[in-house]
């Protein structure tokens, strides 16, 4: 796992964030990694996975669609690009 040093951080935040640590019942590393995973990863974002079978879905799209889009796929390697 990666570590993460946080310099000049004020003395009011950290006593808040030892206190808010404390509230929750953690260490208040284990609340600052908690803070960090809700700040970047939050419960409402959008997930490829889930938005690409809901477009699916709403258009109609069925496994004989798909099968239909294999078979006429091109499968030849992509040229790579030329940069002359």
């Amino acid at each position: 796992m990666a570590m993460l040093t946080i310099r000049n951080l004020p003395d009011d935040v950290h006593r808040a964030l030892r206190v808010r640590a404390a509230l929750h019942g953690r260490s208040t590393e284990a609340e600052v990694r908690e803070i960090l995973s809700v700040a970047v990863k939050p419960e409402a974002r959008i997930r490829m996975g889930d938005a690409l079978a809901a477009l699916g879905r709403e258009i109609g799209l069925t496994n004989k669609d798909i099968e239909v889009l294999l078979q006429t796929r091109d499968r030849k390697p992509a040229e790579p690009p030329r940069f002359e």
